[in-house]
């Protein structure tokens, strides 16, 4: 049966053909009961026999007729069409009616349970309210979310769901973004951070300024992308649909065949055409076509609603061949935002080295004053007014604090000044341990030091430990420098190692890679290592909720900064993988029992549509249980 575009609707009895097919089956069940009390002649009977033909195979014989003007291809329809006329023919019209009854009715479950799995996704679009309360002019007035424009501002109270995308101006909150994220746990909101449509604002009110508008906001870019990956298909169905647009000819010509050299030899062709009709039913690849795009479409939705975009079929499937991961080590394994992890103490208290450092780099926007600000605010440290502020570039910076000028950064700042930079023996060690060291000292000496390192994500050690558990190797690589990179490593368990990496030497080792492991997947920030997750056998992006950028450059895109889901994503792919070999495996079984029965008049019309439409729901309620893991 071959795959179509057809609209999900609610109901499975309202999906097309279903209604067409139901209406066959009372006409066929009215016509067999009056038949056999014989309350009708039997030319009655044959009339309401061909009603329901016509009834019940409208749907999916135009579709059929169609495939073969349009594409010149005979498709499983056509062995049907064929079917029913031979069964008509040789005088069998209540096998031939009962044929085109449970052929609809298998065709028209097939199709709801494929549009459903494609189209489930759609139900988050439930979850964003259909309007929202926006600010103009100083008033409060509520709008339709769809008209909602970028620079709007609207108010989200607590324990609403928020209309769009957008910056929140005033307020804090939590928020849970499950819908959009699949994160579990609400996160904390403040202003200036970003929050995405049909996450639920917790307890806090809120003013947002509209980012994008409601057709364009993250959930309705993560619906789109979904369902445009359903439509990709992997290798394996694209292997069937060639296999079936060649086997469907030839099971049709074999049919012919049947007929013909039988009357070439004088013998009557009654019992030979029966054997045809039975083989075109029997050996229709039904459930071999249905056996993976159902699977696909269910584990694309899957994931699409725990927050993981899997961008095509052929990706899916790849997620349940890896053999290893490569990390980036940046904003994947570790969360980006570097802390302050010692104080070195030398001639000061710790009190004081944390107030002078804190005082120069309050004039610095770097990552690493911004670690040393949020440090000394934990401790409550006041830092003072400072004069004559230098950064260098580079190296760090100087300032006036009180009467004393202070210097904060590299060793190398030290010596450009010809500082005094015996510090402790135990930076090595800090060193060792991947941390950067930042002295602080006033003129003529190094006064402390202080050891800034990137904090590893919670979830980092047990998702590799996982991943070694289950026989997938886990690598880093990375442009930071060798010591801070096996530092990391040594920490999460990760053996192999490749630091100080360009671009394109990332390209090279994912190459190297390849050729040791096979399948392999990259997993970084999607911009950054874009050419590595382009050429791995699967890019994975890690948080991309709103980022374009990411989400284009990868094959599949996690919308939260969790590592975790880089676990259920190959879990979904192996499931996936599994069920589509148990739907082949089957699907092959069945046409080798089938045909042989078809061919040695062990079946009837009725015992191969039976069978052969059995065999197909089979393949399909199989395919569906992807989602269900």
């Amino acid at each position: 049966m071959q795959e179509k575009e057809v609209p999900f609707k609610g109901k499975w009895w309202t999906h097309p053909p279903m209604p067409n097919a139901l209406l066959a089956g009372i006409v066929i069940g009215i016509a067999f009961s009056l038949a056999h009390i014989r309350v009708i002649p039997q030319i009655v009977e044959i009339s309401l026999y061909i009603i329901a033909i016509v009834l019940g195979g409208f749907h999916w014989a135009r579709e059929g007729v169609e495939e073969l003007i349009e594409e010149r291809e005979i498709g499983i329809e056509m062995l049907m069409i064929g079917a029913t006329i031979g069964s008509a023919v040789l005088g069998m019209w209540d096998e031939a009616a009962f044929l085109v009854f449970l052929y609809g009715t298998a065709e028209g479950l097939e199709e709801y349970a494929y549009a459903k799995a494609r189209h489930s996704i759609r139900e988050l679009l439930d979850l964003a309210p259909k309007e929202a309360r926006v600010m103009k002019d100083g008033k409060e007035m509520t709008v339709p979310a769809e008209s909602l424009a970028i620079g709007d501002v609207f108010i989200v109270r607590p324990g609403e769901a928020i209309p769009t995308d957008g910056l929140i101006i005033e307020g804090r909150s939590s928020i849970d973004e499950a819908p959009v994220t699949g994160e579990s746990i609400p996160v904390e909101k403040k202003t200036s951070d970003r929050v995405f449509a049909a996450t639920m604002n917790q307890e806090g009110a809120l003013k947002v300024k509209v980012t994008a508008t409601f057709h364009d906001n993250t959930l309705s870019k993560m619906i789109h992308l979904v369902e445009e990956a359903q439509e990709q298909k992997g290798k394996a169905q694209l292997f069937i649909e060639k296999f079936g647009k060649r086997y469907s000819p030839l099971v049709l010509v074999s049919a012919l065949l049947l007929i013909i050299i039988p009357a070439l030899f004088g013998v009557p062709i009654s019992y030979w055409a029966t054997r045809a009709v039975v083989l075109l039913v029997a050996a229709a690849p039904c459930a071999l076509v249905m056996s993976t795009p159902v699977a696909i479409a269910a584990g694309i939705g899957k994931a699409g609603k725990s927050g993981v975009l899997i961008k095509g079929g052929i990706h899916l499937e790849n997620l349940g061949k890896l053999k290893a991961i490569a990390f980036d080590k940046t904003g994947t394994l570790t969360k980006g935002n570097p802390i302050v992890t010692d104080i070195i103490a030398i001639d000061r208290s710790e009190s004081d080295i944390l107030r002078l450092a804190s005082s120069v780099e309050r004039n610095s926007e770097h990552p690493l004053a911004k670690a040393i600000l949020k440090k000394a605010d934990e401790k409550g440290v006041q830092s003072e007014r400072t004069a004559d502020f230098r950064a260098m570039a580079g190296y760090g910076a100087i300032a006036r604090v009180g009467d004393e000028t202070v210097y904060v950064g590299k060793q190398g700042l030290f010596e450009k000044f010809g500082q005094d930079i015996q510090v402790a023996g135990s930076v090595e060690k800090l060193k060792n341990e991947g941390k950067t060291i930042i002295l602080v000292g006033t003129e003529g000496r190094v006064d402390g030091v202080i050891a800034i390192r990137d904090e590893i994500k919670k979830e980092a050690k047990g998702v590799i430990e996982e991943l070694h558990a289950n026989g997938i190797e886990a690598l880093m690589l990375t442009g930071d420098n060798d010591t801070t990179a096996r530092a990391i490593g040594g920490e999460l368990g990760i053996d192999v190692v490749k630091a100080d990496l360009t671009p394109e030497d990332k390209i090279s080792a994912i190459i190297e890679l390849e050729n040791k492991y096979g399948a392999i997947a990259m997993v970084g920030d999607g911009i950054n290592d874009a050419p590595a997750l382009a050429r791995a056998t699967v890019g994975i992006a890690m948080g991309t909720a709103g980022t374009d950028a990411a989400v284009e450059a990868a094959d599949i895109a996690l919308m939260a900064d969790d590592l975790g889901k880089v676990l259920s994503a190959i879990a979904l792919g192996k499931r996936a993988k599994r069920i589509i070999r148990q739907n082949v495996v089957f699907s092959m079984v069945i046409l080798g029992l089938l045909i042989p029965g078809a061919l040695i008049g062990a079946m009837s019309v009725t015992a191969a549509v039976f069978f052969h439409e059995a065999s197909e729901l089979l393949a399909v309620v199989n395919g569906l249980r992807v989602a269900k893991g």
